[in-house]
């Protein structure tokens, strides 16, 4: 049977010419530049938990009511993302780092007896002799900084290999799963109330989740993207009537800058 091929023509003048030649442009663009926009969102993601707490001391101790304002707003925003359960979060402008949930009460921070979903409806975000927590917990503190850590290190591992003619490792998926077991059993053991864990525990199965999640997705994503990018630059070349722009000889997709 043969296999049925479908032509696109794209205009070649004209208005429509000119948005088609820009969208074009725009998907290779990103085509090319996909990691950049990926770290840079990550970065946003959680560096912006750890910009609440910052504004929450601000309002207290410069009486700033805007900052104040607006660091509530980012502990609502994370709030669909996190339980932000305070015993399970990194605080910061306080004379400690971490507390226990008995020693938040005992500070007269929260009342005691709570119970977990109590104290995770509570929302207690901190408070000057304390510190304030960062918006999200401690082990997504960890996923998230190793997601962009790992991102980063992709990034400097992908020029050198492609440079080289070499080919980007894939993470096996019997290996991801194998590395999403301390994460399942420290973050499962404690949901069902067997054990409390702590932050060291969080910090390294979370930062082992994120890094594993990377080297599994981001290859994926650049074949997908270097697949994009050639075949955009195949139709723009297509559509130019004098091959590619800028002298380039036609028929030959553009270097994907890494």
């Amino acid at each position: 049977m043969s296999e049925a091929r479908v032509v696109v023509r794209l205009p070649t003048s004209g208005r429509s010419a000119q948005v088609t030649a820009a969208v074009d442009r725009l998907v290779a663009w990103l085509a090319r530049h996909w990691l950049a926009v990926f770290n840079v969102v990550v970065a946003l993601f959680i560096g912006l938990p750890f910009a609440a707490p910052a504004l929450l001391h601000l309002g207290e101790a410069n009486n700033c009511s805007p900052c104040a304002t607006i660091g509530r707003l980012i502990y609502l925003v994370y709030r669909p993302t996190c339980h932000q359960l305070p015993e399970r979060s990194f605080f910061l402008f306080g004379p400690q780092a971490v507390y226990h949930a008995d020693e938040l009460e005992a500070l007269g921070a929260l009342p005691p007896g709570l119970s977990l979903f109590q104290r995770e409806i509570l929302r207690f975000a901190g408070a000057a002799r304390i510190g304030y927590k960062v918006a999200v917990c401690q082990r997504d503190v960890a996923i998230y900084g190793s997601i962009l850590l790992s991102g980063l290190i992709f990034g400097a591992a992908r020029r050198r290999l492609l440079s080289a003619g070499g080919r980007l490792p894939k993470l096996p998926l019997w290996l991801y799963g194998l590395l999403l077991l301390p994460i399942a059993i420290d973050g499962g053991t404690q949901l069902i109330g067997w054990r409390e864990s702590d932050w060291l525990l969080r910090l390294a199965t979370g930062g082992l989740f994120g890094g594993a999640t990377v080297w599994l997705a981001y290859p994926y994503v650049q074949e997908a993207m270097d697949d994009v990018g050639s075949d955009v630059s195949s139709q723009f070349v297509g559509a130019h009537p004098c091959g590619r722009p800028g002298g380039q000889a036609q028929g030959h997709a553009p270097t994907p800058d890494y």
